[in-house]
């Protein structure tokens, strides 16, 4: 898993690396122009496009003014747009101006009027910490409406890198080139928009240079799903686990048929769901491997559940339940018994909005999976509060309830009772379709019943379910993605791992 880092953290990580290491500022600006210019390289080989590189007064500024020169030496047409006052420059600015100025380079205070092929973005850099106004306003403004393939250094300006917002106004980059590590506001939206394809460079600021500090949050990648159990060649179907999924209420099968089919996807051993006996042929026809027990409503459903949990290595609670009141029984009498782990989804989040005090009482581990109106109802918060403050929202939410937290959006985050936070950045747009969310849920579910902590199988059913996304959108497309193209996307993505 890669580490996610804060401005702080990685201004520290700068300090860290000069300071603790005695490697010289110069040097790293150096190298962040060198990885950057490897950038326009890749994309103009031949070294033939006219480049401007609009530059700031602090080190972000020197980036590009360093740049500018490295650009100029491999033949490139370049332009320098500095319209900040250059008594307000860093001491590595000043110096990285003073020799552009040498090799001749042309500056300019403001635009032109002129096309260029590729515009650099070294302005502002992770630091900033207020909103843009006056000249950079209006020079940013322009830059993006001007034609031609845009790259940010570090992080478009405007863009937090804590939080993703936009800072009044943002550049709109078609790629940006990072350093050491990625920065919380490149991940999450609308900062990710901004970014365009993400891409981290090493320049001598790694591991290393953390010293003491402790990143909490981090991001997933498909390596990491070798931390999952290796299935053996002497095993049977009780070796993955037993997962029992309450779901569906009367005419509304297809959430407990897409949630199982997904956990026998993900290599669940069995899979029992407990429904409605309205539902019974239409699962058997969709999900012929599930065992299937239903209730109706004459049966009482203290006993009836007591009986269906003795069974479970893990519980999913909640998809198609409906709101009614034997619904509200039913996850009350899960809450209270159940002592597996169990994952609460959809109309189970929705009841225990109602009921918060069931959350304390339970004796499981709980895995909740809210969408944002899940959790507005969850935490009485606004949904743009939420959505704002995405990260700590399900950072103190899980903090709260000592509970693990996935809080699902176009960046997906699961937060974890102790603190530590994971952004994932697979999936897209075409898996905002119905049952995207309770194909989700029987991934993660399948994992917890294969005894995978809760603090691995979230994080990582997120990722799975994002890469499943990614598989079947290359096969049918986005727009046109269901959610039943997600369990062929399940598949892919364990041959290809295996």
């Amino acid at each position: 898993m890669r580490y996610i880092l804060s401005s702080t953290q990685m201004q520290q990580c700068d300090a860290n690396t000069m300071e603790g290491y005695g490697v010289p500022s110069a040097v790293l600006m150096e190298r962040a122009a060198l990885a950057a210019v490897e950038e326009i390289d890749s994309r103009y080989p031949d070294h033939d496009a006219r480049v401007l590189l609009a530059c700031g007064v602090g080190n972000n500024g020197g980036d590009g003014l360093a740049m500018a020169r490295l650009l100029k030496l491999k033949g490139y047409t370049v332009t320098i747009l500095f319209p900040g006052k250059e008594e307000k420059c860093s001491v590595e600015a000043a110096r990285q101006l003073g020799i552009v100025r040498r090799y001749g380079i042309p500056i300019l205070s403001q635009l032109t009027g002129e096309d260029y092929d590729v515009l650099v973005d070294a302005i502002f850099g992770i630091g900033l910490s207020r909103e843009i106004g006056g000249v950079y306003k209006n020079v940013i403004g322009q830059l993006n409406d001007l034609s031609g393939w845009k790259l940010a250094v570090d992080i478009p300006s405007g863009i937090s890198a804590d939080s993703g917002a936009v800072m009044g106004v943002a550049f709109g980059a078609d790629r940006t080139v990072t350093f050491g590590f990625a920065k919380i506001g490149q991940l999450l939206y609308p900062g990710a928009r901004f970014c365009g394809e993400l891409a981290v460079k090493d320049i001598g600021i790694d591991a290393y240079s953390l010293f003491d500090i402790q990143p909490e949050v981090r991001m997933p990648e498909a390596e990491d799903l070798a931390l999952l159990p290796a299935r053996q060649a002497d095993s049977n179907k009780g070796t993955y686990g037993k997962l029992l999924i309450f779901a569906g209420s009367y005419n509304m099968a297809g959430a407990a048929a897409f949630s199982a089919g997904a956990a026998y996807r993900t290599g669940a051993g069995l899979v029992k769901i407990v429904t409605n006996v309205s539902n019974r042929e239409i699962i058997q026809m969709l999900v012929p491997e599930a065992i299937l027990s239903t209730y109706d409503a004459k049966t009482d459903m203290e006993d009836f559940i007591g009986e269906q949990i003795r069974w479970a290595d893990a519980v999913v609670l909640g998809p198609g339940l409906g709101r009614s009141r034997q619904a509200e029984e039913l996850v009350r009498c899960v809450l209270m018994k159940t002592e597996s782990p169990c994952l609460v989804d959809a109309d189970g989040l929705n009841i225990l909005s109602a009921h918060r005090d069931w959350m304390a009482d339970a004796k499981a581990d709980l895995v909740l999976t809210p969408h944002l109106g899940e959790m507005s109802r969850l935490t009485e918060t606004s949904i743009d509060e939420i959505k704002n403050n995405i990260l700590s929202a399900a950072r103190q939410f899980a903090e709260r309830c000592q509970a693990t937290i996935v809080l699902k959006d176009a960046r997906t985050v699961t937060a974890l009772p102790d603190g530590r936070v994971f952004i994932n950045t697979t999936g897209n747009h075409g898996m905002a379709t119905a049952g995207s969310g309770d194909v989700l849920t029987g991934i993660i579910g399948a994992l917890l019943g294969q005894r995978v902590p809760a603090e691995t199988a979230a994080p990582l059913g997120v990722l799975i379910h994002g890469m499943a996304g990614d598989a079947a959108a290359e096969r049918v497309g986005k727009t046109s993605l269901m959610a039943s193209d997600l369990m062929e996307g399940i598949s892919t993505v364990f041959s290809s791992i295996r």
